[in-house]
C-alpha cells in the first residue's frame, strides 16, 4: 500500500469518497455523551486509587479566579443547599421526568439512579471545547446512569447500562482534589442531573480541602429551573446540550421526553442570568459563562435551525456554541432509519450556515474550515 503524505492523511480521516452520494463526516472529538466516546485509557477508575503524581500541583488556573461555590462554602450556605436537594429525593423531582420515586429509601427512578452514588470513572480529558481542556485537561467526573436516556447514545454502557461503582460522597470529593493535584483546569460533572445532591455535598467538603477549581455543569440540557436556581452561585460554567427543536422528536429518540423543547429554552436562560457569556480569560482558559452544544443530526431530526433561531432571538448573539459534527449510530440507532447513518459535510455546512444566519458570532465549528 502506498504511504500517504501527512497532508493527504488529514484529509483523508475527515472525508470518505461515497459512490452516489455526498461525504459523511469522521466523527471527531468533543462534545456531548451522544457524540464523545470515553476514552479507554488513561483513566482512573472508581475501584482503586489513582496513581500519584510524581509532585503535587498547584491548581493551575488563573490566580485572579475564585470559584462562585466558595464564598457559599465559607457562609455554611453550600452546606445547606446540598441538604436542600437531598431531600428532593424523598420523592424526586430532580429532573423534568418528576418521577417521584423515594430515592432515600433505596428505590430507583426512571433515570435507573438510587440515592446511592455511583461513577463509572474520572481523569483528566482531553476532548472537551478547547478552552476547557487547556495544557492539563478537563478533570471529568463520568457519572452513571440518565435521565433522558436517548436511544443513540455513545456512552449508552455508563448512562443506561449501568456501568459504574457505588461510591460515597467524601470519595468524589477526594476525586475532585485528585483533578486538581493532577493539573486539570475545572471540574466537569458529566450527566449532573440525578446526582446533583451529591456533587453539591462533595463540593462543600472538597472546599474544606483546598479545591478552588471552576464547576462545569456539563448536562444534556433537560434541566427543571427550580433545581437550576437552587445551583445559582454553585457552577462557573454550565455546558448543556439542547438536541432538539420539536418534541416529537425528543419523544421518539429520548425515552418520552416530549418537553425537552420548552424545558430546555427555559434552563438555558436561567443558566444565562447565573453566569453569562463564555468567553475565554487571557489564558485561554474559560472560568465563567454558559457554553452551549448542539449535535447536527442527520434528515435535520434535531432542528437546528430552529434551535439556532431561537437562541438568537433570546440570547446574546456572542453566545458560545458548539456546532458538533461526531454523531454517528450507536446504541439502538440502527432501529431508527432517519438517524441510522452518520451526517454528510453538507448537513453540517448548513447547519453552520443557519447559525451565521441566526447573527450568533461566537461559534466553534468543527472539522474544516467555511
Amino acid at each position: 500500500m502506498a504511504k500517504l503524505s501527512k497532508r493527504e492523511f488529514i484529509k483523508s480521516c475527515f472525508l470518505l469518497s461515497v459512490s452516489g452520494g455526498a461525504a459523511p463526516l469522521v466523527p471527531l472529538i468533543g462534545g456531548c455523551d451522544a457524540g464523545r466516546k470515553e476514552p479507554a485509557a488513561p483513566q482512573d477508575r472508581g475501584d482503586r486509587k489513582p496513581e500519584e503524581p510524581k509532585s503535587k500541583s498547584t491548581a493551575r488556573i488563573s490566580r485572579d479566579f475564585q470559584a462562585a461555590y466558595l464564598r457559599l462554602h465559607e457562609s455554611g450556605e453550600l452546606k445547606k443547599r446540598g441538604e436542600q436537594l437531598w431531600k428532593i429525593m424523598e420523592s424526586c423531582e430532580l429532573c423534568p421526568r418528576m418521577c417521584g420515586v423515594n430515592k432515600l429509601e433505596g428505590n430507583k427512578g426512571f433515570c435507573q439512579a438510587s440515592a446511592q452514588l455511583q461513577i463509572s470513572s474520572y481523569h483528566p480529558h482531553f476532548g472537551e471545547e478547547r478552552p476547557l481542556v487547556g495544557k492539563g485537561g478537563s478533570g471529568t467526573i463520568f457519572l452513571t446512569n440518565c435521565g433522558l436516556r436517548c436511544v443513540f447514545c455513545i456512552n449508552w454502557e455508563i448512562s443506561q447500562g449501568g456501568q459504574g461503582r457505588d461510591r460515597d460522597i467524601e470519595g468524589m470529593a477526594d476525586m475532585m482534589i485528585r483533578l486538581q493535584e493532577r493539573g486539570c483546569h475545572n471540574i466537569n460533572v458529566v450527566t449532573p442531573t440525578h446526582y446533583s445532591p451529591h456533587i453539591v455535598r462533595a463540593l462543600d467538603i472538597a472546599a474544606a480541602k483546598g479545591l478552588r477549581l471552576p464547576l462545569v455543569y456539563n448536562t444534556c440540557g433537560w434541566e427543571r429551573v427550580e433545581i437550576l436556581k437552587m445551583l445559582d452561585g454553585i457552577v462557573d460554567i454550565y455546558l448543556p446540550d439542547f438536541k432538539y427543536a420539536d418534541g416529537e422528536m425528543a419523544a421518539k429518540y429520548s425515552s418520552s421526553a416530549e418537553t425537552y423543547p420548552e424545558a430546555t429554552k427555559a434552563a438555558l436562560l436561567e443558566m444565562h442570568r447565573q453566569v453569562g457569556v463564555a468567553k475565554p480569560a487571557e489564558d485561554g482558559l474559560m472560568y465563567r459563562g454558559l457554553m452551549i452544544r448542539h449535535l447536527v443530526m442527520p434528515n435535520r431530526v434535531s432542528g437546528a435551525k430552529e434551535v439556532f433561531g431561537w437562541i438568537g432571538e433570546n440570547l446574546p448573539k456572542d453566545t458560545y456554541l458548539n456546532i458538533m459534527a461526531q454523531y454517528r449510530p450507536m446504541y439502538k440507532a440502527f432501529d431508527y432509519p432517519d438517524i441510522a447513518r452518520p451526517i454528510t459535510r453538507q448537513e453540517y455546512e448548513e447547519a453552520v450556515t443557519w447559525a451565521r444566519e441566526a447573527g450568533l458570532t461566537n461559534l466553534d465549528i468543527q472539522g474544516y474550515r467555511l
